[in-house]
Protein backbone atom coordinates (compact mmCIF):
# COMPACT_ATOMS: atom_id res chain seq x y z
CA UNK A 1 0.00 0.00 0.00
CA UNK A 2 1.63 3.60 -0.98
CA UNK A 3 1.60 6.38 1.39
CA UNK A 4 0.64 10.54 0.69
CA UNK A 5 3.43 12.88 1.45
CA UNK A 6 1.34 14.84 3.26
CA UNK A 7 4.61 17.24 4.32
CA UNK A 8 4.99 18.40 0.39
CA UNK A 9 1.36 18.25 -0.11
CA UNK A 10 1.01 20.61 2.64
CA UNK A 11 3.85 22.65 1.27
CA UNK A 12 2.62 22.50 -2.12
CA UNK A 13 -0.59 23.99 -1.15
CA UNK A 14 0.91 26.88 1.37
CA UNK A 15 3.01 28.05 -1.55
CA UNK A 16 0.40 27.73 -3.87
CA UNK A 17 -2.15 29.69 -1.84
CA UNK A 18 0.23 32.06 -0.59
CA UNK A 19 -1.44 34.68 1.56
CA UNK A 20 -5.03 34.54 -0.06
CA UNK A 21 -7.21 33.12 2.92
CA UNK A 22 -8.27 29.51 3.78
CA UNK A 23 -11.82 29.79 2.81
CA UNK A 24 -11.30 31.95 -0.41
CA UNK A 25 -8.96 29.09 -1.44
CA UNK A 26 -11.28 25.93 -0.11
CA UNK A 27 -14.33 27.34 -2.21
CA UNK A 28 -11.61 27.81 -5.36
CA UNK A 29 -10.80 23.53 -4.62
CA UNK A 30 -14.15 22.45 -4.05
CA UNK A 31 -13.36 21.36 -0.66
CA UNK A 32 -14.17 22.63 3.08
CA UNK A 33 -12.30 25.34 5.04
CA UNK A 34 -11.46 22.24 7.73
CA UNK A 35 -10.65 19.75 5.15
CA UNK A 36 -7.97 22.32 3.81
CA UNK A 37 -6.92 23.34 7.42
CA UNK A 38 -6.69 19.96 8.02
CA UNK A 39 -4.92 19.03 5.28
CA UNK A 40 -2.70 21.87 5.22
CA UNK A 41 -1.92 20.79 8.78
CA UNK A 42 -0.25 17.70 7.68
CA UNK A 43 -3.65 15.50 7.73
CA UNK A 44 -4.24 13.04 5.14
CA UNK A 45 -7.64 14.06 3.07
CA UNK A 46 -10.20 11.98 2.15
CA UNK A 47 -9.91 10.81 -1.62
CA UNK A 48 -12.41 12.91 -2.93
CA UNK A 49 -10.73 16.07 -1.48
CA UNK A 50 -7.44 14.39 -2.36
CA UNK A 51 -8.21 14.35 -6.19
CA UNK A 52 -9.46 18.23 -6.50
CA UNK A 53 -6.34 19.73 -4.01
CA UNK A 54 -4.09 17.61 -7.34
CA UNK A 55 -6.53 19.14 -10.01
CA UNK A 56 -6.18 22.49 -8.14
CA UNK A 57 -2.27 21.89 -7.70
CA UNK A 58 -2.25 20.70 -11.53
CA UNK A 59 -0.42 17.42 -11.01
CA UNK A 60 -1.00 14.24 -11.00
CA UNK A 61 -2.50 12.23 -8.20
CA UNK A 62 0.59 10.16 -7.53
CA UNK A 63 2.98 12.55 -7.15
CA UNK A 64 2.58 12.31 -3.38
CA UNK A 65 2.20 8.89 -3.24
CA UNK A 66 4.84 6.09 -2.51
CA UNK A 67 7.46 8.37 -2.24
CA UNK A 68 8.78 8.20 1.63
CA UNK A 69 11.38 11.02 1.24
CA UNK A 70 9.43 14.63 0.49
CA UNK A 71 9.66 15.88 -3.17
CA UNK A 72 12.97 17.80 -3.38
CA UNK A 73 12.65 21.29 -4.63
CA UNK A 74 13.39 21.61 -7.89
CA UNK A 75 10.04 19.08 -7.87
CA UNK A 76 8.29 21.35 -5.96
CA UNK A 77 9.47 24.55 -8.04
CA UNK A 78 8.56 22.67 -11.07
CA UNK A 79 5.22 22.01 -9.77
CA UNK A 80 4.23 25.10 -8.62
CA UNK A 81 5.76 26.92 -12.33
CA UNK A 82 3.18 24.26 -14.12
CA UNK A 83 0.19 25.48 -11.15
CA UNK A 84 0.53 29.13 -11.60
CA UNK A 85 -1.71 30.28 -13.70
CA UNK A 86 -0.27 34.29 -13.98
CA UNK A 87 2.12 32.40 -15.93
CA UNK A 88 2.19 31.19 -19.72
CA UNK A 89 2.19 27.93 -20.15
CA UNK A 90 5.49 28.72 -22.69
CA UNK A 91 7.41 30.71 -20.23
CA UNK A 92 6.33 27.85 -17.28
CA UNK A 93 7.98 25.65 -19.76
CA UNK A 94 10.89 27.75 -20.76
CA UNK A 95 11.78 28.43 -16.90
CA UNK A 96 11.01 24.69 -16.09
CA UNK A 97 13.79 23.73 -19.00
CA UNK A 98 16.30 26.21 -17.26
CA UNK A 99 16.01 24.64 -14.23
CA UNK A 100 16.90 21.05 -15.30
CA UNK A 101 19.61 22.51 -16.87
CA UNK A 102 20.76 24.52 -14.21
CA UNK A 103 20.41 21.29 -12.49
CA UNK A 104 22.10 19.15 -14.63
CA UNK A 105 19.28 16.85 -15.67
CA UNK A 106 18.06 17.55 -19.27
CA UNK A 107 14.93 15.97 -19.94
Amino acid sequence: MQSINTATLSEMIKSKRGKRGLREVAKEIGVSLSTLSRVENGNLPDIDSYMKICTWLEVSTDFFAGNSEPASKKQIVVANLRADKTLPKETAEALIKMINLAYGNID
